[in-house]
């Protein structure tokens, strides 16, 4: 919103104070990187945990998962609570949750009370999707793009931070630091959000569908469950096919459900639109496509000389490998959000999706330099910055502002699935195609390359769904921009009920 421009509060009524919009995206963004960071912080750390905490080393696996289940579930649900109620302040509790996992974590050693300020902080995922919401909401027409693709790419940008930070400090500090440290920026970040993000006066009308909100979680609960133990359980097994069957059972129960009342959870007949359905399944495809990079980027530079072609490197250089794609991820999102007000958001996706695709080549062929290795981690990265900055554009096109919030998580939440079935994909083809090498089991180079193979292939079939979305409006029209039609006049109500 400008600087020079009051309106009333939609939950109180009374007057909000102006902020300036460019400190609301510098701290949105600020706290997107946090979260993201959160989710891969514990990666280094996790061949330690036994040895530090007593636990089996599939108790420490838990420490991954936990924050990949409550973020698949919390994510669509606060961005629904979001629209409902105040985006700001479902982002503030967001971030005061994933301060208490934070220190929960930073005061014990006990696996179990590791896991559950694990899950807290998974849950903070949500403040993603909240930012892109109130964006959209506060910022003029000619600054949403560029914003919101800041604010999507952060997911990425965390991801890349996270790894080198955290090797850092598992190498040189008490391990227990890393929490500290992410609580009390935690707190820096909610001090922030109250002293410069506005709370958008838009809501969406009617009653919380709590029913709705159940039955999604259940659905993804056995769903990720099963992919992300299924290796370890065996796919065959009575637990995996078990919650795979009720899996389908309770989403096709919910889907019936969701249809039938006046304001569900998720509004099925908008996420049918072949503008939202085929996005968000190209946000699947791309999840899993850029997940893969950050899986076997730092395991195979580790790897021993001895194989023939690991590089032995350090735990801190192989996670530096992964910075230079979250450099040309800050660096990218400006110019996808050009491409996108030039020639569309549906243009910025299929380029990314190709560019992906290339990055995967470079890294078949590069396996055996550490330099091209990381070359080939940052044209994906490259790649994903420029996806990630189109894909809510896509979203907020297709949807009502209503629903921002909603939609948004539900998008995120496909990247999130996406990135669970990678894991899964790729832990299963480390784990099988192997050979001895200094007197260890290892995976084989094939191996790796055949990851590369199946994450490119995620990419053009992306690239595929892309192109088969409908064509893109003319730039700074739409959906973005409708909703602010009365600006002039201070005060503004959702003009957009019926959606794009």
């Amino acid at each position: 919103m400008s600087a020079d421009i009051s309106a009333l509060d939609g939950a109180t009524g009374q007057t909000r104070t102006p902020h300036h919009p460019r400190f609301a995206v510098g701290v949105l963004a600020f706290c997107g990187v946090v979260v993201a960071v959160m989710q891969t912080i514990v990666v280094p750390l996790l061949p330690h945990i036994p040895a530090l905490t007593g636990a089996t080393p599939t108790a420490a696996s838990w420490l991954v998962t936990v924050t990949l289940l409550t973020g698949a579930v919390f994510t669509p649900v606060l961005g629904r609570v979001g629209d409902m109620y105040g985006k700001r302040r479902v982002l503030v509790a967001s971030l005061a949750v994933l301060v208490m996992g934070s220190v929960l974590c930073a005061v014990s050693s006990h696996i179990g009370v590791l896991i559950t300020g694990r899950a807290l902080q998974g849950a903070a995922l949500a403040v993603v999707p909240l930012g892109i919401s109130i964006l959209r909401d506060e910022l003029p027409p000619e600054r949403v793009l560029s914003a919101v693709a800041l604010m999507s790419s952060t997911l990425g940008i965390g991801a890349a931070v996270g790894l080198p930070v955290a090797a850092l400090v598992v190498e040189n500090f008490d391990w227990h630091t890393m929490f500290w440290v992410s609580g009390a920026i935690g707190i820096v970040d909610i001090v922030l959000v109250l002293c410069c993000v506005p709370e958008s006066p838009l809501r969406t009308r009617g009653r919380f569908d709590a029913v709705g909100a159940l039955g999604l979680s259940a659905a993804l609960v056995c769903l990720l469950l099963a992919v992300t133990q299924g290796a370890d359980w065996g796919w065959t097994s009575t637990r995996t096919v078990g919650l795979l069957v009720a899996a389908v059972v309770v989403a096709l129960l919910w889907g019936a459900y969701e249809l039938r009342v006046p304001t569900p959870m998720v509004d099925l007949r908008v996420s049918a639109r072949p503008a939202v359905l085929l996005t968000n399944l190209a946000a699947l495809l791309i999840g899993f496509a850029f997940y893969a990079n950050s899986l076997v980027t730092a395991q195979m530079v580790q790897e021993p000389k001895a194989t023939g072609y690991g590089l032995g490197a350090s735990l801190v250089v192989s996670g530096l490998c992964l910075l230079p794609g979250g450099v040309a991820m800050v660096a990218l999102s400006p110019v996808s959000a050009r491409i996108s007000a030039t020639y569309g958001p549906k243009v910025s996706l299929a380029l990314a999706a190709g560019i992906i695709a290339v990055g995967y080549s470079v890294r078949y062929f590069t396996s055996h330099s550490l330099w091209l290795i990381i070359a080939g981690a940052t044209v994906v990265a490259s790649g994903t910055a420029i996806a990630y900055s189109a894909l809510p554009a896509l979203v907020m096109r297709g949807v009502p502002v209503s629903e921002t919030g909603a939609a948004n998580g539900l998008n995120t939440l496909m990247r999130s699935i996406g990135q669970a079935f990678c894991s899964a994909t790729v832990a299963a083809v480390l784990a099988n195609i192997t050979f001895q090498a200094g007197g260890r089991t290892a995976p084989t180079l094939h191996a790796y390359q055949v990851v590369f193979v199946i994450a490119a292939g995620a990419a053009l079939l992306a690239l595929a769904v892309t192109l088969l979305l409908p064509g893109s409006r003319t730039p700074g029209t739409g959906t973005v921009g409708e909703d602010r039609k009365d600006r002039k006049g201070g005060a503004r109500t959702n003009l957009i009920e019926e959606g794009a």
